[in-house]
C-alpha cells in the first residue's frame, strides 16, 4: 500500500526517507500509548483491588453497589447483599498466629469467588468481613445462598503452617427496599449479620 495514500512513483527518496522515519514514529507513539493504557488498568485494579485477597476493596464494592441499586430501581430487578464476618478470628490469631488469621480470611475469600455468579461481587469490607452482591436475588434467594456458602466455609478447614484448622462465618442479608442506597443496604446486613451472631455464634471448640 502507497505510504500516507502518496504513490510510490511520486516520492523522492528524501520524501520517502521523511515518510518512512513518520510512520515509525507513528508506530512508537501508538506502542506507547498501548503501554500507558495497559499501565492505567493496572493501577485501577489496584486501586479497586483489597490488598490481601483479589477481592474488590470496600470503596470499589460500594461504588459498584450504588451501580446496581440505579440498575434495579430502573428496571425493577431484584438485588440483595450479603455481609459475612469470621467469627472467633480473634482466638485464630491468639492460637495459631497472625499469618493463620491471614490465611483464614484468603480462605473465605476464596471460597466465596468460587461460590458465587459471575455476576455477583465479592469484596473485603473490613478485617475479617466480606460482602456479597447478588444481582437479582430475592431475599428468599439471599437467605438460601448465605446458608450454602455458611455450611461450605465450615465444611472446609483452613491450612496454615503445618496445621489444619476450622473457621465458621456468620452472615446478615439484605435485599434492596423503597429508600436504600448503597451504603444502608451494607448498614441493614451488617445489623442483621450481628443479631444472628448473638443469637448463633457458639465458642469454637
Amino acid at each position: 500500500m502507497p505510504a500516507l495514500g502518496i504513490p510510490e512513483a511520486e516520492l523522492t527518496p528524501k520524501v520517502r526517507a521523511a515518510t518512512q522515519a513518520l510512520l515509525q514514529e507513528m508506530d512508537g507513539l501508538r506502542s506507547e500509548l498501548e503501554r500507558s493504557r495497559a499501565h492505567v488498568a493496572r493501577l485501577e485494579k489496584l486501586a479497586d483491588e483489597d490488598a490481601l485477597v483479589p477481592v474488590a476493596n470496600r470503596r470499589a464494592f460500594v461504588r459498584e453497589l450504588s451501580r446496581m441499586v440505579s440498575f434495579a430501581r430502573r428496571y425493577g430487578t431484584r438485588l440483595s447483599v450479603l455481609y459475612f464476618d469470621i467469627d472467633n478470628m480473634k482466638h485464630v490469631n491468639d492460637t495459631f498466629g497472625h499469618a493463620a488469621g491471614d490465611a483464614a480470611i484468603a480462605h473465605v475469600a476464596s471460597i466465596l469467588i468460587d461460590s458465587v455468579r459471575g455476576s455477583d461481587i465479592v469484596g473485603r469490607l473490613g478485617g475479617d468481613e466480606f460482602g456479597v452482591i447478588l444481582a437479582n436475588a430475592t431475599k428468599k434467594t439471599a437467605h438460601a445462598k448465605a446458608e450454602q456458602l455458611v455450611r461450605t466455609v465450615a465444611a472446609r478447614p483452613v491450612g496454615a503452617g503445618g496445621r489444619s484448622f476450622a473457621v465458621r462465618v456468620t452472615y446478615g442479608a439484605h435485599s434492596l427496599e423503597a429508600g436504600d442506597d448503597a451504603p444502608a443496604m451494607i448498614e441493614k446486613a451488617d445489623r442483621a449479620m450481628y443479631t444472628r451472631k448473638g443469637r448463633d455464634q457458639a465458642p469454637l471448640s
